[in-house]
């Protein structure tokens, strides 16, 4: 087992905001290739522009408020065995869902009145992509999370994300890329230095 403060490794990565609050909890991971692959997670989640750190559920109700249905957040928990939240406005008001982690993989927390099972994903930001409409394997599986609250069924729309911060010109290029290009054929055929730049950060959200 490997114990780590909850992000206490991202105090040293470059791509951390000096204002950004984080929680002093921790996390006990099963390996190091877990403790990796929240890592890689959390960097990415950080260029996101739509990763709100460590507001909290009446923080993320008051900001998606006054948006539309479907925009989203992506926050830390506030439970200390999970590490991040999904916030999204729905018809009913702003729904909570923790984002589980186990040992090679996150994905939805599944709730006892639901029969399917959820997809696991290597980072949030696949997982959050597979929930928008515009995502081609959501649309090839046919399902549909639903979120159980107060006896409704409501289905899980993620159409827009709520940025809490600007992106740089070149990190809106490449979710362009991202978004676009045909990975298996053409990657492959750009300059190595695009290449890295893209891998570093290859959702198109």
């Amino acid at each position: 087992m490997v114990t780590h403060s909850k992000f206490d490794f991202a105090m040293s990565s470059s791509l951390l905001d000096s204002n950004m609050r984080l929680p002093h909890r921790y996390k006990t991971f099963t390996s190091k290739a877990q403790y990796q692959m929240v890592l890689a997670t959390l960097q990415k989640l950080q260029e996101s522009g739509f990763y709100w750190s460590a507001i909290t559920g009446k923080e993320a109700n008051a900001v998606l408020a006054s948006e539309s249905n479907g925009s989203f957040l992506i926050r830390d928990s506030s439970d200390n065995r999970h590490l991040f939240t999904l916030s999204v406005k729905t018809a009913s008001g702003t729904k909570n869902l923790r984002i589980q982690c186990d040992a090679a993989s996150f994905h939805l927390q599944t709730d006892p009145k639901s029969i399917q099972s959820v997809p696991h994903f290597d980072c949030v930001l696949k997982l959050v992509h597979y929930y928008m409409p515009q995502s081609k394997a959501n649309a090839r599986s046919g399902n549909m999370y639903y979120i159980y609250s107060g006896g409704e069924k409501i289905p899980l729309e993620l159409i827009r994300p709520l940025s809490c911060s600007l992106s740089t010109l070149q990190h809106l290029c490449r979710k362009t890329v991202n978004g676009h290009l045909d990975i298996s054929t053409k990657r492959d055929q750009l300059p190595h230095p695009l290449r890295e730049f893209l891998q570093e950060y290859d959702a198109p959200i």
